[in-house]
């Protein structure tokens, strides 16, 4: 008995060591699995689609991107036939509205082109709001495919139309879509529009057409990690853009002492970069609300950048989207820290020109980054806060998009490509 006894006595205590054992290893393995849902844990929750819904459809109405140009009804039809946040479910909706105006743009071209421009236009924004915020899945490629072919659909119907230019890089090619003034003699001076996040070469081609009245050209690319980039982000990438401005020096109507740059949120990433490394081909610069090192800091990704509501949805997949291999919140922290303008010791260093746009209240990108970069460098830089903006210094019903870059940028860009030496 006393044997038994022992027996039961030592198998039970393997038994309590192996559960034991077991649930340290698991609770180990929890801890090692979740560390970057932790780090998710720790931001606001993403929006629900109900929630999603509800607030497409008031941007829609008030013109607050991403759905600037967006009829209101045509997204509240898209959203009859999506139910869940499926990233094909939400490409379908919306391209099943779009290609109705795409068919019809391409039967009424010939017969009434004015209206059939209205269609692409609106298939176009329609396409690009499907595959928004990034082309992350099958369905959402295909709505972005069919963007640029509705895009380009109306690009021909401009006057003057937008020449695709394809520049040859390490292999691949960077696709830019230029545009010069009609009429214009002599050479140009001309803007590269480098877009953010989530826009494209195509949002940016469209809105500084406002520009070729001022006798002023310009080439919208898609900044590095976006759109049709060759290259993924990254502490070189910007070496990209260095290909466009030696491009631009081949044309003989660009005058290439006269090449500013323009970029939003992650493009003014770049143009502050380009700013300072290309100072010397670069008459000046101009960027909305740019990122330059708290922005990319540990505890601002995990506060303000998981689940924020300035932006719609998605937006940690949207910043892993850009990088190569990264898909864990983890992933990138490390990459950000790579791309501190502080930490690539380029912070202070001289620059060309500056405008300088940003709202106080941004929440994607930090003020306090604007005034850092405000408090760098060798000359003047000139800005544009609005105490009451967010994010590019936008503020609904007051200071929205368009009027921002109409009576705002273009000014600047124009005295500033035009002024003497």
């Amino acid at each position: 008995m006393a044997t038994r006894h022992s027996a039961t006595r030592h198998s039970a205590t393997r038994n309590s060591a192996t559960r034991n054992f077991k649930t340290i290893a698991s609770l180990l393995a929890i801890c090692a699995g979740l560390s970057s849902a932790g780090l998710m844990a720790q931001g606001a929750p993403e929006r629900t689609l109900d929630e999603i819904k509800v607030e497409a459809v008031h941007r829609a109405e008030v013109g607050g991107y991403p759905l600037i140009g967006l009829d209101p009804n045509d997204v509240r039809e898209a959203f009859k036939s999506i139910h869940t946040r499926d990233k094909d479910e939400w490409a379908e909706g919306f391209m099943g509205v779009a290609d109705r105006y795409m068919a019809e743009g391409k039967s009424l071209e010939k017969t009434d082109p004015a209206k059939a421009n209205a269609d692409y236009i609106r298939a176009w924004h329609l396409y690009f709001f499907g595959r928004w915020p990034t082309d992350s899945s099958p369905k959402k490629k295909l709505s972005y495919a069919k963007g640029i072919e509705a895009f380009l659909a109306h690009a021909r119907m401009m006057d003057p139309p937008v020449e695709v230019v394809h520049i040859p890089f390490e292999g691949k090619e960077i696709i830019g879509y230029l545009r010069l003034p009609k009429g214009a003699t002599g050479r140009i001076p001309m803007v590269i529009a480098v877009n953010g996040l989530d826009s494209r070469k195509e949002d940016l081609t469209e809105s500084f057409s406002a520009i070729l009245p001022y006798g002023i050209g310009y080439i919208a690319v898609d900044g590095p990690g976006t759109g049709q980039s060759p290259v993924k982000a990254s502490p070189t990438a910007d070496r990209a853009l260095s290909k466009v401005l030696d491009y631009l020096a081949t044309r003989p109507e660009v005058d290439s002492h006269r090449i500013a740059m323009h970029g939003v949120s992650w493009g003014a990433y770049w143009g502050t970069k380009m700013a300072i490394l290309e100072k010397d081909r670069l008459k000046c610069v101009s960027v909305q609300s740019p990122p330059t090192d708290l922005f990319f800091q540990r505890d601002f990704i995990v506060n303000s950048l998981v689940g924020n509501r300035e932006y719609l949805f998605d937006q940690m997949p949207a910043l892993m989207s850009i990088f190569d291999n990264v898909t864990t919140l983890d992933q990138v922290v490390d990459e950000f820290s790579k791309m501190s303008l502080v930490n690539q010791h380029l912070l202070g260093k001289p620059t060309a020109p500056m405008l300088i746009l940003a709202g106080t209240k941004d929440t994607q990108v930090p003020i306090a980054d604007v005034y850092k970069l405000l408090d760098s460098g060798d000359v003047p830089k000139e800005a544009w806060i609005n105490p009451q903006g967010g994010h590019l210094g936008r503020q609904v019903g007051v200071w929205p998009d368009p009027r921002i870059f109409k009576q705002v940028i273009l000014p600047w860009l124009d005295r500033n490509l035009k002024a003497n030496p």
